[in-house]
């Protein structure tokens, strides 16, 4: 919801807003209702006129109802900047999905095959500000840490937290590739690309590698798949001791080439081994190039929260109602 240069994040809170001439009515009824039953006392004094503080009574009523309306306004979490005209066009829909079984903390790449994908990762996302991103992430099975969103610092804490363990183990690069096409097929955009980051062989699949690359190119997606991990061998993950520290070992990489190039075929993407840091960047660098966003030119910036303004007219508005209740306004006992 927009107001001028504000929009709330949670527009609903404002709901709560409605609630305030209810309590105001409420309560001119029930004063009206004791006034009432008090009229026949009261009467005799009718003929002075009234005092300052009797006419302007209703003063402190107001601050409290501006703190309650203030605070409202900052619980809806007001938030200000410039917003991204979805008229003047679309960007491109990217989902990741990325391998994080036990595997990818190999230290082939530095300091490790899934910490650098992070890395890689990040800096791609900060670079492509205009277009709607989401996290998949796969080992055994798959899940989705984050959906399609402009909303990158979030899809960018997602990432951080994605850590081997959160599945079970294994590689299913299937599912990981079947759940990222479930996640486009919502989406509007024509131009649709996933980016598919393994370091193994398919183990266990739910859905297979060929049936989720059908899926994809029947969707129009495109698929991008990278194969990380160097020829020959590397110090591989073989056992985790209570402490939480790996041991390794010298061990044959495997990675299912033949499988990543056929889903990159069938889907009008394209293969690419990573074999070390420089590598995987260059890669991430050919697949930016390849897919530029048709909103390179519109300027977008992250709406910071603006609650702050609220939040003081609510807090000195009440203090200014307590003050008033407990001085000039204070009922006599």
């Amino acid at each position: 919801m927009n107001l001028g240069f504000i929009q709330f994040a949670y527009p609903w809170v404002l709901l709560l807003l409605l609630l305030i001439p209810g309590i105001i009515v409420f309560q001119w009824k029930r004063k009206r209702r004791k006034n009432a039953v008090l009229f026949s006392i009261d009467a005799p004094y009718k003929q002075f006129p009234r005092s300052f503080r009797q006419r302007t009574q209703v003063v402190p009523t107001v601050f409290f109802y501006i703190s309650l309306a203030s605070l409202i306004f900052c619980l809806a979490r007001p938030q200000g900047g410039l917003l991204r005209d979805p008229r003047e066009g679309e960007g491109i829909d990217i989902m990741f999905s990325l391998d994080i079984s036990i595997s990818m903390l190999a230290k082939d790449l530095d300091p490790d095959r899934l910490t650098a994908a992070k890395q890689i990762l990040t800096d791609f996302v900060k670079g492509r500000p205009n277009d709607r991103m989401g996290l998949d992430i796969f080992s055994g099975e798959s899940y989705t840490l984050c959906p399609l969103t402009l909303d990158h610092d979030m899809l960018l804490q997602q990432l951080k937290a994605a850590e081997p363990g959160f599945l079970l183990d294994g590689t299913a690069i299937g599912d990981g590739l079947g759940m990222a096409v479930a996640r486009m097929q919502s989406s509007k955009n024509p131009s649709k690309v996933i980016i598919l980051l393994t370091d193994g062989v398919s183990t266990r699949n739910t859905i297979s590698p060929e049936a989720a690359a059908g899926e994809a190119a029947k969707n129009n997606v495109t698929v991008y798949t990278i194969g990380v991990g160097t020829m020959g061998k590397a110090m591989m993950p073989v056992r985790k001791y209570a402490n939480g520290v790996y041991d390794y070992e010298q061990m044959d990489v495997e990675i299912d080439e033949p499988v990543l190039q056929m889903i990159a075929s069938r889907t009008k993407g394209r293969y690419f081994r990573a074999t070390d840091n420089s590598s995987l960047e260059e890669i991430f660098e050919d697949i930016d190039k390849m897919e530029k966003s048709k909103l390179d030119d519109v300027k977008i910036q992250n709406l910071p929260d603006q609650y702050t303004i609220f939040l003081l007219v609510s807090l000195g508005a009440f203090l200014i109602y307590i003050l008033l209740q407990n001085t000039v306004y204070r009922k006599l006992e």
